[in-house]
């Protein structure tokens, strides 16, 4: 019932910079938070960063001061800005939202992750 969108992932060089973004679209009564988390291969999936509904954020330690969430509330879009790139920063970056579907009088909640997209950072 509701679906994730991510882009703008790609190649980029050590020191470059990304950003990412992700739609959510659907039967969306409410989102509380939405947050990205990323994957390595061989390694487990991560959080990034996560951001509420009254703006609030949480970011992994080892990130902050380089990577910064962002949230359009009316466009239901999520962004994560990613400077001073590494190539341990190379994984697939999922997007998720949890909130609610329905209508006031009708409504249940969602977990949702999008499709992931590839960051390569690569000289």
């Amino acid at each position: 019932q509701v679906q994730l969108l991510e882009s703008g992932g790609g190649l980029v060089q050590p020191g470059g910079s990304l950003r990412l973004s992700c739609l959510a679209s659907g039967r969306i009564l409410s989102i509380n938070t939405m947050a990205w988390y990323r994957q390595a291969p061989g390694k487990q999936r991560d959080l990034v960063a996560i951001i509420s509904t009254d703006g609030n954020t949480n970011y992994a330690d080892s990130l902050k001061g380089r990577f910064t969430i962002s949230r359009d509330t009316a466009k239901n879009t999520v962004y994560l800005q990613m400077n001073s790139l590494k190539p341990e920063d190379t994984a697939v970056y999922y997007c998720n939202a949890k909130g609610s579907v329905g209508n006031p009088w009708s409504n249940s909640p969602f977990d949702t992750w999008g499709q992931g997209t590839l960051v390569t950072v690569s000289s």
